[in-house]
């Protein structure tokens, strides 16, 4: 049985899922970390497609499970995709009601943009490509208006703490100085976001290091799918990091990818051509740049002259990389995006270890599968986020009160080994040899030699928590890769590259007593009594 007594309820972490879960909590007093002020750090904001939800004339919620079973490559759980499409809805309804400004036509129906693999106008959007910001600005706004949310910024998390099996509170450093504290609370609620920034390809901010699913992994929790990365094909490669994005609507507005003789190369791949599901279209990006012909977006015709007013943040980056997209075809490379595999849940965010929750892209419901449809993400956020909420809201009924207290501890524990300077040193080749090796494509000699960049980082990072947080989710997603001798949406192997119907189940693995990678039984739907199989 759960432990319903009342106590602190903490979550970790500010982007979307994080504050759309404390909002839904209210009244009931909840403590927010982050490690940047609101509104900085989180991929939320820069998201800039926006929520996928069948709101159009002629949709439903099935046709929207089926597009999201069909881009995960046979790995998605059907019954949480349904459960997510037939509550997004009434997600975009209290997102309405928080602030958010979404784009509406003159009749109030919601103008709705496609995006690859998806088979209808589906995408609930803001100013175009401005729905991250449009979302977290709301949000943001309602948080701080709301008493029972009180934020502590400038923490990072790097430890859970454990009493009797069961998460009893969190371990913190201040991002400045690198000082210690725990918090004690009677749930944990993960909403860490992602792991881009453990490449040096990423549309990521550098805080999405995957930081969150190793305390969890640490603390006993299954980890689902973790060698499942998506690339997003079009992040524009100028030579800046994080990589800007130039948003998949470009292309559902009709631009298209040619190469430097102006070659339009897609067709020839998928007969969706540039709509094609994101997996196909990274790898081929990639192909043109490893032939040597380059890749670039041409967005000259379509849209054209609407760009400028249709997608603001893209053209202002454009601007800002000295290129005119309407004189300029724009160089485009892929870009580590988006991590499928995360923390086990169910669909109420439910890890393995009582006590712990997940929520947002640092978990793994089993809806994404191997590739994750365009925009569902954000939709995933808000719909399972309200399920955390009123699944702590039952298990754990508690007042309106002040939230966990911070308590300092000792210096040793505080987490910072190393000066800023080494850990920037050593990070750098660990991202590159994730982009070259555990990148797009994949095979076993790259995947053992980044395994070894991936042990020495974790050896000379030892005693720094943030570092060898970092090391292992790292170590968790080559493991994984070398295990599945197959390819599979975001998973491609040179040396495997067709799909093998006995690898059509998700992975789920959790670290043995000596930090070993264990794998578990696969399983096509769930998490729930995976037996061990063995040590990697």
């Amino acid at each position: 049985m759960p432990d319903a007594s009342p106590g602190p309820i903490v979550i970790v972490g500010a982007g979307l899922a994080g504050l759309f879960t404390a909002l839904k909590l209210a009244p009931r007093a909840v403590t927010v970390i982050s490690a940047a002020p609101l509104g900085e750090g989180a991929s939320s904001i820069w998201a800039q497609g926006g929520v996928a939800a069948a709101v159009g004339e002629g949709d439903t919620p099935d046709a929207h499970a089926a597009d999201t079973v069909a881009a995960g490559a046979g790995i998605v759980d059907a019954a949480v995709a349904l459960t997510i499409a037939s509550q997004a809805r009434a997600r975009i309804l209290d997102l309405s009601d928080y602030g958010v400004p979404f784009d509406r036509g003159n009749a109030g129906a919601y103008v709705l943009s496609r995006e690859a693999a998806h088979t209808a106008n589906r995408v609930v959007r803001v100013s175009g490509d401005r729905a991250g910001s449009a979302i977290m600005t709301a949000l943001i706004a309602r948080v701080k208006e709301t008493p029972s949310i009180r934020v502590h910024d400038g923490l990072e998390a790097i430890g859970l703490v454990v009493a009797r099996g069961r998460v009893a509170g969190v371990r913190l450093m201040a991002t400045a100085g690198g000082a210690g504290f725990q918090m004690r609370a009677s749930a944990v609620v993960l909403a860490t976001g992602g792991s881009g920034s453990l490449y040096a390809v990423t549309t990521n901010p550098a805080m999405a290091r995957g930081e969150g699913i190793a305390i969890a992994a640490r603390a006993g929790a299954v980890i689902a799918d973790p060698e499942f990365v998506q690339f997003h094909p079009t992040a524009l490669d100028v030579g800046i990091d994080p990589a800007p994005l130039a948003t998949e609507a470009l292309r559902g507005e009709g631009a298209v990818l040619i190469n430097r003789a102006g070659h339009r190369f897609m067709p020839a791949i998928d007969p969706r051509a540039e709509l094609a599901p994101r997996d196909i279209v990274a790898r081929g990006v990639f192909a043109e740049i490893e032939a040597g012909r380059g890749a670039l977006l041409d967005c000259r015709n379509e849209p054209g002259a609407r760009l400028a007013s249709a997608f603001p943040t893209v053209y202002a980056f454009c601007l800002a990389s000295g290129l005119d997209p309407l004189i300029d075809p724009l160089p485009v490379a892929p870009a580590a995006h988006y991590h499928m595999g995360g923390i086990a849940t169910g669909i109420n965010g439910r890890t393995s270890v009582p006590g712990l929750w997940a929520v947002g892209e640092c978990a793994s419901t089993g809806l994404h599968g191997a590739n994750r449809l365009a925009s569902n993400s954000l939709l995933e956020a808000v719909v399972v986020g309200a399920r955390v909420a009123a699944d702590l809201l039952a298990v754990k009924p508690g007042a309106a009160g002040a939230g966990a207290e911070l308590v300092p501890v000792a210096a040793k524990g505080a987490g910072r080994a190393l000066p800023r300077e080494k850990a920037e040193a050593l990070v750098r080749p660990l991202r590159q040899a994730m982009s070259s090796q555990v990148g797009v494509i994949r095979d076993a000699g790259g995947l053992a030699a980044a395994r070894t960049t991936i042990g020495e980082f974790e050896r000379e990072g030892a005693g720094d928590a943030s570092l060898a947080n970092m090391g292992l989710t790292a170590r968790l997603i080559a493991t994984a890769a070398a295990a599945r001798t197959e390819s599979r949406g975001g998973h491609f192997r040179r040396d495997f590259p067709v799909p093998d119907p006995a690898w059509a189940k998700r992975t789920f693995v959790r670290l043995n007593g000596d930090g070993r990678v264990v794998f578990l039984g696969r399983s096509a739907t769930g998490f729930a009594g995976v037996v061990a199989e063995g040590a990697v």
